[in-house]
């Protein structure tokens, strides 16, 4: 699914080690040889870092002219220095590159509470390497931090070409969370057009995944798009944008920290996609239900507890609610121990499906996250030191 080949026109990159924390890329930048029109969505967290919130300016704008980002460091709850730090970083490579600070987009994501390394960073603003073709799958790379796998895909529309690059595999409940996601198209989309199809397919990919229900301080998503292979079918693109998009929730959530396997909830019969969706995230982040699925526990009565504690839908009603793991009907058909055994065998597997029809209305929406294993602690009860 890399697509490696497909490559939006006038997109330049820097990808380089500042010995933020080990010897792997932890700089990034793609540059746009014209100014590009931009959509971008961040964080809902009260704990927002610098980077979202000078990102947000940039986002107020028509357009940028690019993205830079530092990883293993995720540049919060630093104070005043830390604002000073990330500003000094899209100054300085904003001056390399000859563009104006203000058209640069900026992200952070790692440890929070760490001062960046300023005297490392400095000493690589004052020799920026040169502009290169856009190489991706590094970028993807680059931005990394406890995921195990870069995310990159691409698609063509038409004469344009799209890519999106990713990374997040904990602090993963979006409202976007420590979640950062990019895409580059040369399509020429107008600002309104970009913006509202952007956000549309932020809502059902982005913020339909959760880790672990914990939001975090960094996450930033955003499009560019410069224009310079002209225009396309708006509802191709969406699409398109939609597929690479679901792609990379998809590699996420199986990449979530600890995780040994991908968990979707699909809810339907909703009284409309809202409630869907509140009752689709209690499934997918109820710990007891990750937990019976990472041990594949054909036990379905925690699916509707998780249900049961959405205690404001006053609409949802036992007696009309219908269970099902993968193919097989849980509740209200009993399972006997036969049904227990073909539950259990398809919980092993590397993809649960676990849909519920409340029989209200028609409103759906389908949620993405992963199962909750000994791993996931692990990674977490030592992950400053």
């Amino acid at each position: 699914m890399s697509h490696s080949h497909i490559q939006p026109k006038g997109f330049r990159s820097i990808i380089a080690n500042l010995g933020i924390k080990d010897d792997r890329d932890d700089f990034m930048a793609v540059i746009s040889d014209v100014p590009a029109n931009i959509s971008a969505v961040f964080t809902q967290s009260r704990f927002a870092g610098p980077s979202v919130t000078l990102s947000r300016e940039v986002a107020k704008r028509d357009t940028a002219r690019g993205v830079v980002v530092i990883a293993r460091n995720a540049n919060v709850a630093t104070g005043p220095e830390g604002l000073a730090n990330a500003q000094e970083v899209r100054t300085g490579l904003a001056r390399a590159v000859g563009i104006d600070p203000q058209e640069v987009v900026i992200a952070s994501t790692g440890v929070i509470g760490r001062q960046y390394p300023m005297e490392k960073i400095r000493a690589f603003l004052g020799e920026v390497p040169a502009l290169q073709p856009a190489d991706f799958q590094r970028c993807a790379a680059a931005i990394m931090t406890t995921d195990t796998r870069s995310k990159h895909a691409a698609r063509k529309i038409g004469n344009a070409s799209l890519v999106g690059i990713a990374k997040g595999v904990g602090m993963i409940e979006p409202n976007m969370a420590t979640l950062l996601t990019f895409f580059f198209t040369d399509a020429k989309i107008t600002p309104d057009a970009l913006d509202a199809l952007f956000r549309r397919v932020i809502d059902k990919t982005f913020n339909a995944l959760s880790i672990d229900t914990d939001t975090s301080t960094s996450d930033s998503a955003a499009i560019l798009a410069n224009g310079l292979a002209g225009d396309v079918d708006l509802v191709e693109f969406e699409q398109a944008l939609y597929d690479i998009a679901l792609t990379l929730v998809r590699m996420i959530a199986s990449d979530g920290e600890g995780a040994s396997k991908t968990l979707e909830v699909q809810v339907t019969g909703a009284r409309d996609d809202a409630q869907a969706k509140r009752v689709a995230k209690a499934i997918v982040n109820s710990p007891l239900v990750k937990t019976a699925v990472h041990g594949a526990d054909p036990n379905w009565g925690r699916v509707a507890m998780a249900i049961g504690k959405c205690e404001a839908e006053h609409d949802i009603a036992p007696d009309k609610v219908r269970i099902v793991f993968g193919d097989t009907e849980a509740y209200p058909q009993q399972l006997d121990e036969a049904d227990l055994q073909v539950v259990k065998g398809y919980l092993q597997g590397k993809e649960v499906l676990i849909s519920v029809d409340l029989n209200i209305a028609q409103g759906q929406f389908t949620a993405y996250g992963c199962d909750l294993s000994e791993g996931y602690i692990r990674i977490n009860a030592d992950y400053t030191t």
